[in-house]
């Protein structure tokens, strides 16, 4: 008898009858999203990280609001602590940005 979860992973998301995922994070590199794309999937929280910066849409009734804050880490300026991380790892390197993030996060 094995304990845990038992789960399904989805190789693809049925979005007439699965329910959107709670977050969103979009790195751009090379296209452009828009934030509108997201609401027919009504997601509730949506990250962008374009041009070294993380943008916090929260659906509000109908429509994405920039946020400051993530509802789901309220207690963190998630855009600082992200701008910090992006620039170690290019002054240093990722394990050094890895490292100083669970620091600032007290996971040492």
């Amino acid at each position: 008898m094995t304990t845990g979860k038992w789960y399904q992973v989805k190789k693809r998301i049925d979005w007439g009858e699965d329910p959107p995922p709670d977050l969103v994070i979009e790195i751009d590199v090379t296209s452009y999203s828009d934030i509108q794309d997201y609401l027919p999937f009504k997601v509730p929280e949506v990250w962008f990280f374009k041009k070294q910066q993380l943008l916090i849409y929260q659906l509000q009734g109908a429509e994405y609001q920039l946020q400051t804050y993530s509802r789901y880490f309220p207690d963190f300026d998630l855009a600082s602590l992200i701008a910090r991380c992006v620039q170690i790892a290019y002054e240093r390197n990722t394990s050094a940005a890895i490292r100083d993030l669970k620091q600032h996060l007290g996971k040492n």
